[in-house]
């Protein structure tokens, strides 16, 4: 495999998920830091297609957008199932991740107080499928 470089800033954030998957498969890879955030917008961002991180490098694919980066990793390792019908419930099941990261990011953000106690109360019926 070749030499793998993950972009991002000094945070867990959207570049979490794919550093787990990397390091759960040994995959040796590169971290670099990419802030602070003046340093992202003149060095990182004019690299970057639609100007996102996490930047994904693998050889000569270049990736941004976080899900497609673990798409991309989970094809490459033989982790993304063996036909069509596999694949996509790989797909639903990260989709669903998804909804839970962004309805959490939302109510850690917008009013962690008056928003903790109904995200914990609709916890269990939402994890349910999992």
């Amino acid at each position: 495999m070749s030499k793998m470089q993950l972009a991002y800033f000094q945070v867990r954030g959207r570049g979490e998920a794919i550093r787990t998957l990397l390091v759960d498969n040994n995959l040796e890879y590169e971290e670099a830091d990419v802030g602070p955030w003046e340093n992202w917008q003149k060095n990182w961002k004019p690299k970057a297609a639609f100007g996102q991180c996490p930047l994904f490098t693998d050889g000569d694919v270049q990736l941004v957008q976080s899900n497609a980066i673990l798409r991309y990793l989970a094809r490459k390792l033989d982790l993304y199932g063996a036909n069509n019908v596999e694949a996509s419930y790989a797909d639903m099941i990260n989709d669903g991740v998804e909804d839970l990261r962004v309805a959490y990011t939302k109510m850690i953000y917008q009013n962690y107080e008056a928003g903790k106690d109904p995200f914990i109360a609709d916890l269990p019926g939402k994890l349910q499928c999992f």
